[in-house]
């Protein structure tokens, strides 16, 4: 199993954003994310700071939206260039059909819970998409404390995937740190945004490659997931 760890930009400093890309890259994909100031109580990027966000990373995007009317906005993320697309199970009526599009288009198709959202009508449909993104904190704002409450539905997840013998990734966002990764690995969790924890360190890719490490030695043991992104 592959560990990916992917720093979310909501820890950078905005004002010298391509140079701190390239402190970050050697991680996986870099995670943004996309508020809208209703679906969550914040504002951050839209698409065209996100496609110029694109235009100078080193590494592919993992575009998280926590943004209402998804089903008219995500794939324009997609047709951006966008490696991952990852959507809310609550902004949408319609998970599968907005999942085909984003597929369709080029990107892979992620779904988020909230630590609130039950896990279980989306089992079944877990073939529909590449990522599921469970949510270790309320999203809208970066610094908040891992909610280990969150690990049990994380693990149902992980052996609903593993029992249908799909490649799907599995995302944990919120409260990783060095002190908690371990904790997402055993659950299952394969993929870790990390935001304070990268950007805070004095040398980010020291800290990426003490995350990778700490996470890959408490892995799930019955863990899955590709060896590398796809083409």
């Amino acid at each position: 199993m592959t560990t990916r760890i992917n720093p979310s930009i909501l820890a950078a400093d905005f004002v010298n954003l391509q140079a701190e890309l390239a402190r970050i890259a050697t991680a996986d994909l870099v995670h943004v994310d996309v508020m809208d100031n209703h679906f969550v109580p914040n504002l951050t990027f839209g698409p065209q700071m996100v496609g110029r966000i694109q235009d100078v990373s080193p590494i592919p995007l993992d575009v998280h939206l926590m943004i209402s009317d998804v089903d008219r906005w995500a794939p324009g993320y997609a047709e951006l260039g966008a490696y991952s697309v990852t959507f809310h199970a609550e902004a949408t009526d319609e998970p599968v059909a907005l999942a085909r599009r984003l597929r369709a288009i080029g990107a892979r198709a992620g779904i988020a819970l909230k630590p609130g959202t039950d896990a279980e009508p989306y089992l079944e449909l877990l073939s529909e998409f590449d990522q599921v993104l469970v949510m270790t904190v309320e999203p809208g704002f970066g610094g908040q404390s891992f909610m280990h409450e969150t690990m049990p539905k994380l693990r149902s997840v992980a052996d609903a995937v593993r029992a249908a013998g799909l490649d799907v990734w599995l995302q944990v966002d919120g409260g990783i740190s060095t002190d908690t990764i371990g904790i997402a690995a055993e659950a299952g969790a394969d993929t870790f945004v990390a935001g304070s924890a990268v950007f805070g360190a004095d040398v980010p890719a020291e800290r990426i490659a003490a995350l990778r490490d700490l996470a890959a030695s408490h892995r799930h043991e019955g863990a899955h997931g590709p060896g590398s992104l796809k083409s």
